[in-house]
């Protein structure tokens, strides 16, 4: 694996490190004993040209606008696949036959209820508490009804744990929907889909019959497998790092919400959405390309660009096609997406943004599919962490399997005070 090697000269030494390849996409240099033979560190803010593991969940090519599951290209697997059967692929590492299929989608289902004393957290927060606020709370509360799956050693518990996040989570995001329009909470319904669950327990209520409409089951079934799991993102990184102290999996994850609440990660469809409600109506399109433009204007563009992709997100194709099956479908005749495909053929054939290689993100359409389907804004992160906890639970496991991993531990480029003696108070 390493048959090259990197020489480093600091003063009048000069050390040898190994150059690793993957079985694709760029060699990284191993620098694993950097510090004990030289005694200098690397310095890399945001760890943009860092490999804190290694990995055989997700690929990306960010140049080529390429993004692998396993190496399954996620415009086949949002086309042809079901989020059940990615979910199984990302957790198991290949696709499952028809009998393995079942056998995992009767798995989930079984596990989707909630203890019935979880339901008491809900009622301890303001009614007009972030969604995002209760789910991280909530998450994090499971360690205490569920300890027969806290072992991180035992691999038979890491699984239990594993099904039980991935299917609690839809429960718990439809939870914490029905408390903030003070509507009963609906119990799960086993005979439903994963995603036709969810849905019902958000939009029914008891006293009426819902029907799940194919078309919106189909498109958020879409959201959820192109959110499903992206690679080292910062909140991957985050339960990776929480990991490696031991800590309990409803913990990790839990952090992995928290991370992903921020604005520049989960939060950006929002964002994107609030941007195209700004613009209002296509003619008003070229004043904004104008301010984007102008460096001194604060306005900037939102679901354009990406830290990784460099070249069109693969995950948007599918999310456009998405979108106008959805207003057709609902019947919605919403300006906004007018707005948004005038914008994105600008963008595309405007050599300002051909030449900064920025290209529509998978955030610039799901806000529009959200929001057409019903949800508010303060739901979209939720659902966002919904669909990333199977990617964040495959990580977590493939951690945990990894001898080679440690407790993280980054270090600094200090630039403080050097040591310093105390001076009591009465004399500074």
């Amino acid at each position: 694996m390493a048959d090259k090697t990197v020489a480093l000269k600091i003063g009048d030494s000069e050390k040898s490190y190994p150059v690793l390849s993957g079985s694709v996409g760029p060699d990284v240099i191993d620098i694993r004993k950097l510090y004990g033979e030289t005694g200098a560190f690397t310095y890399d803010p945001g760890f943009t040209s860092t490999a804190s593991c290694e990995s055989k969940i997700t690929y990306i090519d960010g140049d080529e606008g390429v993004l692998l599951h396993r190496g399954y290209p996620i415009g086949q697997l949002a086309e042809q696949s079901s989020f059940m059967e990615v979910a199984y692929l990302l957790l198991r590492g290949e696709l499952p036959s028809k009998t393995e299929l079942d056998s995992f989608i009767h798995t989930i289902t079984r596990h989707t209820m909630v203890h019935e004393q979880l339901a008491m957290f809900y009622r301890g927060f303001r009614r007009d508490a972030h969604p995002m606020a209760i789910m991280c709370g909530v998450v994090g509360a499971l360690s205490a009804f569920y300890h027969d799956s806290t072992d991180i050693d035992d691999p038979v518990q890491r699984m239990i744990a594993s099904h039980r996040l991935i299917a609690k989570m839809p429960t718990i995001a439809a939870m914490a929907y029905k408390y903030s329009v003070g509507q009963p909470f609906l119990y799960p319904d086993n005979s439903l889909s994963y995603t036709g669950n969810f849905l019902r327990m958000t939009f029914g209520v008891p006293a009426e019959e819902y029907v799940v409409d194919p078309v919106v089951e189909k498109a958020m079934d879409r959201i959820f497998i192109l959110h499903a799991d992206h690679e080292q993102n910062a909140s991957t990184s985050t339960v990776r790092l929480a990991s490696s102290s031991g800590a309990n999996p409803f913990a990790c994850i839990a952090a992995g919400i928290a991370c992903l609440w921020g604005p520049a990660h989960g939060g950006a469809n929002e964002a994107a959405l609030n941007m195209l409600r700004e613009i209002g109506t296509p003619d008003r399109i070229p004043e904004y390309v104008a301010r984007a433009k102008d460096k001194d204007d604060p306005f900037r563009l939102m679901g354009f660009g990406h830290r990784v992709y460099k070249n069109y997100d693969p995950r948007a194709t599918v999310m456009q096609k998405t979108a106008a099956e959805v207003l057709e479908k609902l019947g919605v005749k919403d300006p906004v997406f007018d707005v948004a495909r005038e914008l994105e053929h600008m963008a595309l054939n405007d050599p300002y943004f051909i030449d900064k290689k920025l290209y529509p993100n998978v955030d610039f359409y799901s806000g529009i599919i959200l929001s057409a389907i019903g949800f508010p804004t303060t739901m979209f992160t939720v659902l966002f962490a919904l669909a990333r906890t199977v990617g964040w639970v495959a990580q977590w496991n493939e951690m945990i399997e990894d001898p080679a991993q440690k407790i993280g531990r980054p270090r600094q480029l200090y630039t403080g005070h050097t040591q310093r003696d105390y001076v009591p108070v009465d004399k500074r």
